[in-house]
């Protein structure tokens, strides 16, 4: 892993040296819109919704839409005087409960190592809150904004959360009715959920979408169901294989003649022996036919030298 931030977690007097890492990736499968009949990927262009021109990115700016549909635009000048802040500091506020902060404010996760000189105090805020079964609420700055967040132990690591505010919490719209419950019903419920308790192991729980996805593409490709296009390469910064790839120019060639692969190859390689006898007769004259023109011009070039004297 490659650490994202450095800085300090502090409380009271003191400071922790430590270094932040993503504690989560996603695994999602990501699909590309393409055009279904030759599996070209499909471009979007920044186009003004008002004269319909593209807008290259030098002329982009940022817009604040108000409740009423109108377009504040904002300059460089207006974001700077923005409080921003580059603190690299995670300052505790205090040490909570942890069944008082509801798991839906929770956004994204992060590990903290200690450097090699807050290694103790670091091991000292962990056990902490090991044995007081708190949290930590902090505040920390990320991305020159501000946000809380919170320190918990997993695994023997302290990891920090960072929260969603209050008002980004949305409430349910609805009401839900659910009428008069029995004591039989709920004593049937209580027998379900005893029958199905037992400890959350997350081993147990697979992505089979995923899984399910990457079966269908593995037949596809098994059975030649394969969009080849011109623009086929591997990403990522991998050599190209040349052969491939003037092999798939060839073939752009010939379909663009309305030739079929398979028919253009058997035509061209029936005179593709003949060849060599053909050019070789060729070459041959072509070269004395040179040399009779080089000797043609130091001739000429001769007689003028002897005119000119």
């Amino acid at each position: 892993m490659r650490a994202i931030w450095k800085g300090a977690v502090s409380f009271g007097l003191v400071s922790v040296p430590v270094k932040l890492y993503s504690a989560t990736e996603s695994h999602d499968v990501a699909f590309r819109q393409v055009h279904a009949k030759d599996g070209g990927r499909i471009k979007y262009q920044r186009v003004c919704s008002i004269d319909g021109e593209e807008v290259a990115y030098a002329d982009i700016a940022k817009g604040y839409e108000t409740e009423d549909g109108e377009m504040v635009v904002l300059t460089d000048e207006d974001l700077a005087q923005l409080p921003t802040t580059s603190s690299r500091e995670i300052a505790v506020e205090k040490f909570v409960p942890r069944d008082q902060i509801d798991p839906l404010l929770f956004e994204k996760s992060y590990y903290l190592e200690p450097e090699a000189s807050g290694a103790k105090p670091y091991a000292l805020l962990r056990q902490a809150l090991v044995e007081a079964d708190r949290m930590a609420v902090v505040t920390v700055a990320l991305r020159q904004r501000t946000t809380t967040a919170v320190l918990r132990v997993r695994d023997d690591v302290i990891v920090m959360q960072t929260m969603m505010w209050p008002d980004e919490i949305r409430k349910p719209d609805f009401n839900v009715e659910t009428g008069e419950v029995k004591d039989a019903e709920v004593k049937m419920a209580q027998m379900l959920v005893e029958t199905l308790a037992g400890d959350f192991d997350p081993a147990e729980f697979e992505d089979d979408y995923a899984a399910a996805v990457e079966e269908v593409v593995k037949t596809k490709i098994e059975g030649g169901e394969i969009q080849r296009t011109p623009t086929s390469t591997k990403t990522g910064g991998e050599v190209v294989d040349l052969l491939a790839a003037l092999q798939r120019s060839v073939d752009a060639a010939k379909t663009a003649r309305g030739e079929s692969s398979d028919d253009a190859g058997a035509h061209d390689k029936k005179p593709a022996r003949k060849t060599p006898a053909k050019k070789t007769a060729k070459k041959a004259p072509a070269k004395k036919a040179a040399a009779k023109k080089s000797t043609t011009k130091k001739t000429a070039a001769k007689k003028t030298a002897r005119k000119a004297s």
